[in-house]
This record gives structure tokens, C-alpha cells and sequence, in this order.
């Protein structure tokens, strides 16, 4: 039993397909889950990834499998289950996860918790065009966007809606060769340049809604298996890495009950189950908030959202997951989340155009109750994601150094 009076004993399990050892949102699960006294484990994709030298990380398994080989993938699986011993809850952190346990993942459900979706939900709202196709049939307001095929289509779609636009990767958890997942098209060299370096990619096309103070949100809620959520927040994103078009570098708890309610009836309508991430932005010139972006699994600054009873969605999904009841916590407005390997980069962005001046961004780090890479209880994975962002800034030396492919920690 854990010094919160939940029951702790069943393991916890941090699984992601994508090689990013830069993800901050699954050692945000293993502490959160570890610092209750959940037995907390980690498929990580290098021996020297931070969230890989966790205190509160029981064990984890260096592996990179390929994510198309789906009975690669199971049998590795069920090897941790194996290793471990017994029945464990599985989070998925990645699109990718989230997709295989929701289409492959009856095989797993012997060995593991985890939530039981409609089999091509996920798939479905994780891509960006198939989220707005869905958008459309619901009567969910969404920004104008397309698929592109050709530099012509591209061409015709800026024709008509003019620039600035937003490209994005239609199926971010697949490789677009040197495209971003989503980058900001200022003009028609900026197009062809994206077309170009996205060759052989699905990509989409999105009208760029303007922006500004305030306008850029961020829900995150655990729906059980009557699609009902158990953990519902919202929070603004102050600054993102890159600028304007990427993670929340800097985010702030935000209290607006239009749209917790909207997201939650959209994700009652759909049937959705488990921990979700949506992006939405607000529109001055028809006064709506716009979905641009739906993750089926829990979002990297889920941690923002740890209420009085010290609920987040992953601690939420553990309960309920595990048959206990989540306890009511009150709100904690105006909290905030820093992502302190990428927030500075960011915000000499927005420096150089003329969004922030010095005494703005002393002002923004003010009730900063939480940070993705540093803890006084936990400082391995900072000092890590020093070494590794040095040597990203030096050539990417730590790439070379060797996997010890299927070892085990602890």
C-alpha cells in the first residue's frame, strides 16, 4: 500500500516506439507512478537514455524494435511481462504504442493492463487528415486543411487560402525524411522547400489560424471504459519549441469550462478510452476553439496537471486500471511546466520577434511548480539530458556509443 493510501503493488510499465531518447513525458510517468511506490519499469531505445537512470525505475530493457514488425514487437513484450513476473499496467507514450496495443494488443491483455479503444480510433485521430475528416463529419470546429499529393495541389491550396499556412506530417509517427511534423510556410519558397524536403511523405496542409496571448490550448483527460473522464485538465501554451509550432516548451494550468466540456463531450461522442492529448486554438474571428491536433496517449507536460490530491492522468489511468477508485483534487490555476533543455531556445525566438522582452519571460518562470528534466530527488536524467543536448550541439557523438541491445538494469 502506498504512503497515499492507494494499493501500489501492481508494476507499471513506460513503453514507447519512437527512438527519441529526448521524451521527457515517459520519466514524468516513472516518477509520478514511482514516488506513490508503484514498482515502475521502461522499455528505453538507448542504455544512455535520462529517463533510463531514474531512482524510481525498477528496471528497464534497452530495445529499438522496428514498429511494422508486429510479432517482433509482441514477443518482446511479452518477454518483459516475463521478466517482471506479473500482470502490470502498459503505457504507451508515443502514437505509435498507442496504435499497436489498440489494433495488435488482444494478444498482450494476459500480461498487461492497459485501455480497450474502439480497434482504429487511435490510428484514426492521430492523423492529422483523418482527424479532420473526422472533425468535419462530427460538426467539430477545426481549421481548413488538405492533403497535398503534388507541389501543384500545395500550390493551389496556399492560392486559396493564403499564407501564412501550417504543414504537418499526416502520419507524424512514421518518418517525413527531413520534415518536421508540423512547420509554419511563410511564402511559396517556404512551400516548395517543405515539399521538397518532405518527398514521399503524406502531408497535409492547414489554414494558420491567428494567434496570440492566450489563444493556444492544451487538454488532458483519462476516459475509462465507459468513455467518462476520470481526470480532466486544461492548461495554455505559453511558449512551444519550435516557436509557434511545436511542444509546449512552457505551459500554464488554465481553468476554462467551455472548453474542458467541449473536449470532454467530443470524447464521449467517439468512444474514446484511456489517457488523450488535444491541441486546440481559439479562433477571435468566429469565437471557437479549433481541434488541430488529437494524440491518443498522454501528452509530455502531462505533469502540469497534478492536482492537491496528487492526481495526474497517469496515476488516474493506474487506478482506474487497476480497479480503485480516483480521488477528487482540487484545481491548482496558474501552475506551470518548464522545459528547460528547449524553453530557452524558444523564447529567444520569440525574442527576436518582438513577442518577449526580459522582464515578460522573469515573469513567465513565476509559479513554475514543476520542470521536465530536473528534480532535487532525481538528478541522473538532468545531468543525462546535458550530456546529450552537448552533444547534439556537437555533432551527435553519443549516437556511436553502443546500445547493449536487451540488457537489464537493477
Amino acid at each position: 500500500m502506498g504512503g497515499n493510501g492507494f494499493d501500489t503493488s501492481v508494476p507499471a510499465v513506460v513503453f514507447k516506439l519512437d527512438p527519441n531518447v529526448m521524451h521527457h513525458g515517459g520519466l514524468g510517468v516513472i516518477r509520478g507512478l514511482g514516488r506513490v511506490g508503484v514498482p515502475v519499469y521502461a522499455v528505453q531505445e538507448h542504455a544512455y537514455a535520462p529517463a533510463a537512470h531514474s531512482r524510481y525505475l525498477r528496471g528497464h530493457w534497452v530495445w529499438r524494435p522496428d514498429p511494422d514488425d508486429v510479432d517482433e514487437v509482441l514477443r518482446g513484450l511479452r518477454r518483459v511481462a516475463e521478466r517482471i513476473g506479473r500482470v502490470s499496467v502498459l503505457f504507451p507514450t508515443d502514437d505509435a504504442g498507442a496504435i499497436f496495443l489498440a489494433e495488435h494488443g488482444a494478444a498482450l491483455r494476459e500480461w498487461f493492463h492497459f485501455p480497450d479503444p474502439p480497434r482504429h480510433l487511435p490510428r484514426t485521430v492521430a492523423g492529422k487528415y483523418s482527424m479532420h475528416r473526422m472533425c468535419r463529419e462530427l460538426g467539430v470546429p477545426c481549421a481548413e486543411a488538405a492533403m497535398v499529393d503534388t507541389l501543384a495541389q500545395a500550390e493551389e491550396f496556399a492560392a486559396g487560402t493564403g499564407f501564412p499556412l501550417v504543414a504537418k506530417l499526416a502520419t507524424p509517427w512514421r518518418k517525413g525524411g527531413e520534415l518536421r511534423s508540423t512547420t509554419i510556410v511563410h511564402n511559396g519558397q517556404d512551400l516548395a522547400e517543405v515539399y521538397r524536403l518532405g518527398a514521399g511523405a503524406s502531408l497535409l496542409l492547414q489554414e494558420y489560424l491567428p494567434g496570440g496571448r492566450d489563444h493556444d490550448w492544451f487538454f488532458h483527460g483519462y476516459c475509462d471504459r465507459d468513455s467518462r473522464c476520470r481526470a480532466a485538465f486544461v492548461g495554455l501554451k505559453e511558449r512551444s519549441y519550435p516557436a509557434h509550432a511545436g511542444l509546449t516548451s512552457l505551459g500554464r494550468w488554465a481553468e476554462n469550462a467551455q472548453l474542458r466540456g467541449q473536449a470532454e463531450q467530443l470524447l464521449h461522442r467517439i468512444g474514446f478510452r484511456g489517457i488523450v492529448d488535444l491541441d486546440f486554438r481559439w479562433d477571435a474571428r468566429d469565437s471557437q476553439y479549433k481541434l488541430l491536433d488529437f494524440n491518443p496517449r498522454l501528452g509530455a507536460q502531462f505533469r502540469l496537471f497534478t492536482d492537491t490530491a496528487g492526481v495526474d492522468v497517469a496515476l488516474a489511468a493506474y487506478l482506474d486500471l487497476t480497479g480503485q477508485p480516483v480521488p477528487p483534487g482540487e484545481a491548482v490555476p496558474g501552475r506551470r511546466f518548464l522545459v528547460e533543455n528547449y524553453d530557452p531556445i524558444a523564447a529567444l525566438r520569440y525574442w527576436r520577434d518582438g513577442e518577449l522582452d526580459p522582464l515578460t519571460w522573469a515573469r513567465s518562470m513565476r509559479a513554475v511548480g514543476e520542470t521536465a528534466w530536473f528534480a532535487a530527488d532525481d538528478l541522473v536524467p538532468f545531468a543525462l539530458m546535458c550530456l546529450w543536448m552537448g552533444a547534439r550541439a556537437a555533432g551527435r557523438p553519443l549516437r556511436k556509443l553502443p546500445l547493449r541491445a536487451g540488457k537489464e538494469s537493477r
